[in-house]
This record gives C-alpha cells, sequence and structure tokens, in this order.
C-alpha cells in the first residue's frame, strides 16, 4: 500500500468507497463522475501504479480483475446489452490516480472511437 493512494485508502477503509464488489484481491466501487449510467472502477488490492508495472507475477490478478468485471456487468443489468472496460496507462491516456484501475461503463451506448 501506499500511504498517499487514494485507491490504498479504499482499500484499507480509510475511505469509505461506495463498493458494489469485494473479494481477497480486488475491490470495485462506483466511481465518484460516472460517464454513463454503470460507472464501476475494479481496484487490486495490491498497489501498481500502472499498467506498465504488470508483469508474469500479476496474471492471476490481472484476470481477477476482468472476471469481476464481468460479474459487475452482469450484476448491473449491462452484460447482455454491452458494455467496455477500459484501463488508461499514464496521465496522456486520462489516467488521474496512479493506482491501476478497471472502469466498466454501461447502460448507454457506447461511442467509436472512444475519447
Amino acid at each position: 500500500m501506499t500511504a498517499d493512494c487514494l485507491f490504498c485508502k479504499m482499500v484499507t477503509g480509510a475511505i469509505k468507497p461506495d463498493t458494489v464488489y469485494e473479494d481477497s484481491d480486488v475491490l470495485a466501487f462506483k466511481d465518484i463522475n460516472p460517464q454513463a449510467p454503470v460507472h464501476v472502477l475494479v481496484v487490486p488490492k495490491k498497489h501498481i501504479s500502472t499498467l506498465n508495472e504488470f508483469d508474469t507475477g500479476n496474471i492471476d490478478l490481472i484476470g481477477k480483475m476482468f472476471l469481476a468485471a464481468g460479474k459487475i456487468a452482469r450484476d448491473t443489468g449491462v452484460a447482455e446489452a454491452g458494455y467496455r472496460t477500459v484501463i488508461n496507462c499514464n496521465a496522456g491516456a486520462g489516467q488521474s490516480v496512479f493506482h491501476v484501475h478497471l472502469h466498466v461503463l454501461g447502460g448507454r451506448t457506447m461511442n467509436w472511437p472512444p475519447g
């Protein structure tokens, strides 16, 4: 954990997010600035700053993040209609909290190309 990381504070319980899913490896909560009717962030409980820091030692963790995303999509009713998952990597791509996180967005039509 990193003491000044917003998402680490959520993982430790110092800040209480609006949690929608949690297991031993990931925490998922509603985004405070939603860009869709369903907008949930899935974060690993282990602090990893960006997608660039994932390595073969994190393969299971990446899989668990995506499994959680699928469960969240089903639980929120957007799985069948469709949903988008996004991981922004570094500031140029829009990452504002440097604790890797997977966005799960649904409940509206997604345009292409994004952003």
